[in-house]
């Protein structure tokens, strides 16, 4: 009995706070098997609360400027002659706004990191969701009609984090979008003639809450939405990935398997 006392001590460990510990697997039994089944959901439930760890501090940090922003605005609001107190009050209407947005988008990433796969499995038509996305900001798209299987909401949300951010980094430049139907796989290519990420960082702006340097202040934005856009196109069986655009400026690349 003493692989299942090891196991056990192993499991008290773990639920004791210790996330990285892991049980010692070895035979080919009932026993093992187990241990190796516990490491595996150990393994999961550590990334999973590290992540959230991650995103709680970090969205505890973005909260505070919004905050304190609104904090000022009202402590201005009574001595304020009637022109100030209207500049106040969109002021403090965007700063709710902002923090409408962080809420919303900190939830969908909490709920995105716990779920291995996707809810629902619909016929999705890509050229017309891309094409009404698009409208919204005046964007041209290019492609024919194709579809791949998902979740409707979230490949919209994808496709419309991605035209916000050539929007936001874009410099003001027309936006275009190109459809690809390849072998495998529908390509979603949002491109902009902005100042474009250099090499080493094209990994790095999907990470939450990053923002390239000297963005943070004035680009706006709470640094989620190409994290999303990863997150949805990876519960997908999907990627995306960033490359410089010829002539200057980004393309963003949402790679999605036909019949997904």
């Amino acid at each position: 009995t003493r692989r299942l006392q090891s196991l056990r001590q192993g499991v008290e460990q773990f639920g004791a706070g210790e996330l990285s510990h892991r049980v010692a697997v070895s035979g080919s039994d009932e026993v093992a098997a187990v241990a190796a089944s516990f490491n595996q959901a150990a393994s999961r439930i550590e990334t999973l609360v590290r992540s959230h760890q991650s995103l709680l501090a970090n969205a505890s940090h973005e909260l505070r400027s919004p905050l304190a922003r609104m904090r000022m605005a009202v402590s201005m609001l009574e001595d304020a002659d009637p022109a100030q107190r209207e500049r106040l009050k969109r002021e403090i209407d965007q700063n709710v706004a902002e923090l409408d947005a962080l809420v919303e988008e900190v939830l969908l990433a909490s709920r995105l990191d716990a779920a291995r796969g996707i809810d629902r499995h619909e016929t999705v038509d890509v050229l017309g969701l891309v094409a009404e996305e698009a409208a919204r900001v005046g964007a041209t798209v290019d492609g024919s009609a194709t579809s791949v299987q998902g979740d409707e909401r979230l490949l919209r949300r994808a496709v419309r984090n991605l035209i916000e951010n050539a929007q936001r980094y874009g410099g003001g430049s027309p936006i275009e979008i190109m459809l690809k139907t390849l072998a495998q796989a529908v390509e979603v290519r949002v491109c902009d003639r902005g100042g474009g990420v250099p090499d080493a960082l094209r990994e790095r702006i999907f990470e939450p809450f990053y923002r390239l340097p000297g963005h943070a202040e004035t680009a706006g934005g709470v640094g989620l939405g190409l994290s999303l856009v990863k997150q949805i196109a990876e519960r997908h069986r999907g990627r995306v990935r960033c490359e410089p655009r010829e002539g200057g400026g980004s393309c963003f690349v949402l790679s999605l398997p036909v019949g997904a």
